[in-house]
């Protein structure tokens, strides 16, 4: 396979605070008793999603189309009519019986329906960044996608339970042993540093465990969502069809564990990027203005005084990308 291919970003977006949502939100929250906390991390907007399109824009300029993924909210300042910009409802490729949902997973895990999505794409959580400039070779390679593969146990906590579930279908699927031993120099690769030799503490392991988790995006391939879906329907269905997460689900965990367990996958660097907690700001600062790494991810978290880590975060940015990209509107 070449080494270039055409390659999309997928970006998902929701307005936590918008009333609307909320009410919908709540009209559904008796099914399991849950009701929306407008603090809540989990929804939370920290005003930074311009930001990530001028980063975009400066650093990723060879992308060929962004599809930006919402309920239907539009930020007021997005320029629709940009010509590398997909504006994507949920119903225009989630299958009506999965809608309405509030949870990341079901929007996730069908991404692949898509119109007009390339086979070759990069999903970003809205709290991923690009920090400086970054090649089509940073995300694939030979087509095929990058990943850090080093071995991990899950903590078992409500997400821990469904990353199990993940690992549970892959072992079920593959035979992890024969596949690993198949792909020996991606699992010990320097580009992982002194990471690498973590992976010979799990030698004793012939299943699959689970992988360092390095909360950068992702990198992904429209034919392993195919695959996935086919040989595990109906796991995948039942995810979709809830409305809220649940330790019953998988997530996209499970895209990117078949790309590394099956070898379909080029290594990557561990210090292509680095998880931040939101908290962190002169550190983050520091990152942005040395270029320390090409992308990073901003953990949110229950802060108490979340007010002052918005307002410094966003200083940082707009001191960072200052210019307006052709993304905005102009007022």
């Amino acid at each position: 396979m070449a080494d270039y291919c055409d390659i999309d970003f997928v970006i998902p977006w929701v307005d936590g605070s918008d009333p609307e949502w909320v009410d919908n939100y709540n009209r559904y929250a008796h099914l399991e008793d849950k009701r929306y906390n407008v603090a809540g991390e989990r929804y939370r907007d920290w005003g930074l999603l311009r930001f990530w399109f001028r980063a975009v824009e400066k650093y990723a300029p060879w992308v060929r189309t962004i599809h930006f993924v919402t309920c239907g909210q539009v930020p007021s300042w997005l320029n629709l009519e940009h010509p590398k910009l997909h504006f994507v409802k949920h119903e225009d490729y989630m299958p009506s019986r999965y809608l309405p949902t509030f949870g990341a997973n079901p929007i996730e895990l069908n991404f692949h329906r898509i119109d007009g999505l390339a086979e070759h794409f990069v999903y970003f959580n809205d709290d991923m960044y690009l920090t400086a400039p970054v090649r089509p070779s940073d995300f694939f390679i030979h087509g095929l996608p990058r990943e850090v593969a080093v071995r991990n146990h899950p903590s078992l906590y409500e997400f821990g339970h469904i990353v199990l579930n993940d690992i549970n279908l892959i072992n079920r699927n593959l035979d992890f042993h024969t596949l690993y031993r198949k792909n020996l120099w991606k699992w010990y690769n320097y580009r992982y540093g002194v990471w690498g030799f973590r992976n010979l503490f799990f030698v004793p392991y012939k299943d699959f465990t689970g992988m360092k988790e390095t909360h950068l995006p992702y990198s992904l391939r429209k034919s392993t969502y195919k695959t996935v879906w086919d040989k595990c329907r109906n796991e995948l269905e039942e995810t979709s069809l809830r409305k809220f997460r649940s330790v019953l689900d998988v997530n996209i965990w499970l895209l990117k564990y078949w790309q590394v367990v099956s070898g379909e996958f080029f290594p990557q660097k561990i210090h292509f990027g680095r998880l931040f907690s939101a908290n962190e700001t002169e550190r983050i600062r520091e990152c942005l203005q040395r270029r320390l790494y090409k992308t990073i991810c901003i953990n949110d978290g229950e802060w108490k005084n979340i007010t002052n880590f918005k307002t410094a975060l966003r200083a940082i940015f707009e001191q960072e990308f200052p210019l307006s990209s052709s993304f905005e509107r102009q007022l």
